[in-house]
């Protein structure tokens, strides 16, 4: 048997629940990674059920006795720390960021307020409400901007705005004012993600597509969009890019994986996006690709991230 296998089953009582699915607009994604990351477990032997938190999930959690889990889910109630703080209460043990670092981490707008206080690079940014003026915003922003959701991950909500009617509408689709929303300057430029394993950086990927930007249409569903990993570019601005996503990283209080997604304008500066807590784990997904450069497949990158979990290595 895997020596890191066997020291899991020593660790673990009872089955792994991969708690996945949901009740987000990320739900279809969420449930294709958990079914990757509970095919996983299963191809190494490790006792485990699949938990779609759409049911009485903690009924399941306690009939099955499970006392350990890896979360699969994305987006709002299972990357916020909602299920984090559940599962403390519960006693139950699980992958990634604990409670605070994943409340923060998903509220782009209050990762913003915190990297401009440490001085770490992100674009300029507005927040948006019913009474905003729209060209005034759209002015001080350079004439183009992304318009988010601050409280959505996989591009949800998102779309571009050049003029103040258009920037009207972005704000309605992104949620208007029922949702937390932001405009952010557009940086014209290459799009990274570098993801994050145990405190060390895997190689960064670069992100090519034809779309207006990487959107969720882009990130899962067409195939034409193109990886490149190990990101072509000098080692310098490797590295540079490594320090700067361990520092935004750190600085939001994130442990065990996660990853950190860049912008880099027409002066080649790295402009920080947002840092994703539970990435996808999805054919598509980046996290595993990456890992796949560092010499990890996918069943050894889920089982590093249970390990760590369970206090080991």
């Amino acid at each position: 048997m895997d020596a890191l296998v066997a020291e899991i089953r020593q660790k673990i009582t009872g089955p792994i629940a991969v708690l996945l699915g949901g009740n987000t607009r990320e739900r279809d994604v969420s449930l294709d990674s958990g079914k990757a990351v509970f095919n996983a477990l299963k191809e190494v032997g490790l006792p485990c059920i699949a938990v779609d938190t759409q049911q009485d999930w903690q009924v399941i959690l306690r009939d099955n006795a499970v006392k350990h889990s890896f979360i699969a889910l994305h987006g709002v109630g299972g990357e916020d720390g909602t299920i984090q703080g559940a599962l403390e209460y519960l006693g139950i043990t699980y992958t990634g960021s604990k409670l605070l670092a994943s409340a923060l981490g998903m509220d782009k707008l209050r990762c913003k307020h915190l990297w401009r206080g440490i001085e770490l690079p992100t674009a300029d940014y507005a927040l948006l409400d019913d009474s905003s003026d729209f060209a005034a915003i759209l002015a001080s922003l350079g004439g183009k901007v992304i318009v988010k959701p601050a409280l959505e991950g996989s591009s949800i909500g998102m779309s571009i705005a050049t003029t103040a009617e258009a920037l009207d509408k972005a704000y309605q689709f992104a949620g208007g004012e029922k949702a937390v929303v932001m405009a952010e300057r557009w940086i014209d430029g290459e799009e990274y993600t570098v993801a994050i394993l145990n405190g060390k950086t895997l190689p960064a990927i670069e992100l090519r597509t034809d779309h207006s930007f990487y959107d969720y249409n882009a990130k899962y569903i067409a195939n034409d969009t193109q990886y490149i990993c190990p990101a072509p570019l000098a080692q310098a601005q490797a590295d540079e890019l490594s320090v700067l996503a361990l520092a935004a990283f750190n600085s939001v209080g994130c442990k065990g994986w996660g990853r950190v997604d860049f912008m880099r304008d027409q002066q080649g500066r790295f402009n920080l996006l947002e840092v994703n807590t539970v990435p996808g784990m999805t054919s598509h997904s980046l996290v595993p690709m990456a890992a796949k450069a560092a010499g990890l497949n996918f069943n050894r990158l889920v089982l590093t991230i249970l390990a760590e979990s369970l206090s080991i290595g």
